[in-house]
């Protein structure tokens, strides 16, 4: 579905570049997204210019912070539907951002057993003129700590 550029009402019209301003969103990335189709299709005009209207400056900041928060682009993709679905149950919402929280609740577990180990390493390590390292043992898969 392409939405006309301007009507009798004379909606704003931006470009590109206008859009990315507003958005914090690069062209290159709003190109993208319309290429993936979180962004309806994009009215142009005779020459091929793209042209955005205050409908996709709003879409593309609700990806922005969606993006921001951390969600896939499934997870976004997913969520803008339900976004535009009117007639969505809120419980189809919630497990979207549920499951994505238990994710990042085990990335950030891995984070930190990843720090711990290295801070261990770091301590083991004398860091002075000597060929041993407790740290490179570690990457090595020798267990000399």
């Amino acid at each position: 579905m392409t939405r006309a550029a301007g009507t009798a009402a004379s909606p704003a019209v931006f470009n590109i570049g206008e859009v990315a301003r507003r958005t914090g969103v690069s062209a290159r990335m709003v190109r993208h997204y319309e290429g993936l189709g979180l962004l309806p299709k994009i009215a142009r005009t005779d020459s091929g210019y793209r042209q955005y209207g205050e409908a996709d400056v709003h879409s593309l900041q609700f990806i922005k912070r969606s993006r921001d928060l951390g969600f896939s682009m499934d997870e976004i993709a997913e969520l803008v539907g339900l976004w535009h679905d009117r007639q969505r149950a809120s419980a189809a919402v919630k497990h979207i951002a549920q499951r994505h929280l238990g994710e990042l609740a085990h990335r950030i577990a891995d984070l930190q057993a990843m720090e711990r180990t290295l801070s261990h390493l770091v301590h083991c390590c004398h860091g002075d003129a000597r060929p041993d390292c407790p740290i490179l043992d570690d990457l090595a898969g020798k267990a000399s700590h």
